[in-house]
């Protein structure tokens, strides 16, 4: 076989294998793949777990060989390092070039003054080691002092500073992480550029209804982060909520799994689905799953595992003024407070 025909082969290969992603437009005019790869590794008593020996970067690389085009991550994940250093050898092998390839990133709550927040977004991209964030997103409307302390920052001066960034270039699209319908009707109001995008946690124990249609009804995606619920373990505990036979049997219908199932169901309501995975089946199992649709009836039964449960619920920030859930009784404690 000459040259010309192995790379014929190659070539055929890498396209049978790669996932066929769509993409939704952005109401600035920008496009965004419809499934993104979550990079937050977790935390634990030592604060945020942090990639070993390049696991992370590694985990990039297979990513997007298998097809995924969209990665997002947050200043306080501490991981915009490995995925920038991945995506430049990706484009230095020229398997990828960078307007194919989309970043979400987050603005960390230490950072709410106006003039915090291209200075936030610089850092950010000199640990990318790129020029541009494709979409910077307030991480909470909870603004803090570097001991952890709260400010009065007004979320709105916040997001002047998202605009700022906007406005150099230094971002393309800008929105917001974990708030709810009143601070999100209170930004699309009041600010000058709209939010593009909203990521929160969704999955089939709370939907979001609510908050979902008026962001969609606003032009503004929606993206949903730990979207698979009680079906993975959380906090190392199988916690109830998604058991019984439902998710299995109509997993059963189309070939596919029970996570692959929870990921259709977000994509059918439009809304962009954040899986998180450092293995590399499970990275092909996840981005597989724009080939089925879920019927009316389908949604219907995955809708009825709907408690109103959260998994992130930082209780011990809820006497902030800009807390956006409901409070709890015993709130836990406070992780990153410096004594």
């Amino acid at each position: 076989m000459d040259v010309f025909s192995i790379c014929f082969v190659v070539f055929t290969l890498m396209s049978v294998c790669l996932a066929k992603v769509p993409k939704y437009e952005l109401n600035d005019g920008r496009e965004i793949p419809a499934i993104a790869l979550g990079t937050y590794l977790g935390y634990d008593k030592n604060g945020v777990v942090k990639s070993i020996n390049k696991q992370l970067r590694n985990v990039i690389l297979q990513a997007i060989d298998v097809g995924y085009r969209h990665f997002d991550t947050a200043s306080i994940y501490d991981t915009e390092e490995e995925i920038g250093e991945a995506i430049r050898m990706k484009i230095d092998e020229g398997a990828v070039r960078r307007e194919d390839i989309f970043i979400t990133t987050k603005l960390w709550n230490t950072h709410h003054r106006r003039n915090q927040v291209t200075k936030a977004v610089r850092e950010s991209l000199t640990k990318f080691g790129l020029d541009f964030i494709d979409l910077y997103l307030m991480h909470w409307p909870i603004g803090l002092n570097e001991d952890y302390s709260y400010t009065d920052v007004d979320y709105l001066e916040t997001w002047r500073g998202m605009e700022d960034a906007h406005q150099l270039g230094l971002v393309k699209s800008i929105g917001l992480s974990n708030f709810n319908k009143t601070q999100l009707e209170r930004v699309i109001t009041r600010g000058s550029v709209k939010p593009a995008a909203l990521q929160i946690e969704i999955h089939p124990q709370i939907p979001q209804t609510e908050l979902v249609r008026y962001a969609q009804s606003q032009g503004v995606v929606v993206m949903g982060y730990s979207p698979f619920g009680s079906l993975v373990m959380r906090y190392g505990v199988h916690f109830p909520g998604l058991d019984g036979p439902t998710l299995g049997d109509i997993a059963g219908k189309y070939g596919k799994t029970p996570a692959q199932v929870l990921l259709r169901w977000l994509v059918e309501r439009n809304i962009i689905p954040i899986p998180k995975t450092v293995k590399y089946s499970r990275l092909k199992e996840n981005i597989n799953i724009f080939d089925f649709q879920l019927t009316q009836e389908d949604m219907q039964k995955i809708n009825q595992f709907d408690d109103e449960t959260r998994y992130t619920m930082p209780s011990f920030w809820q006497t902030h003024p800009y807390y956006p859930f409901e409070r709890v009784d015993n709130p836990v404690p406070n992780p990153f407070r410096r004594s």
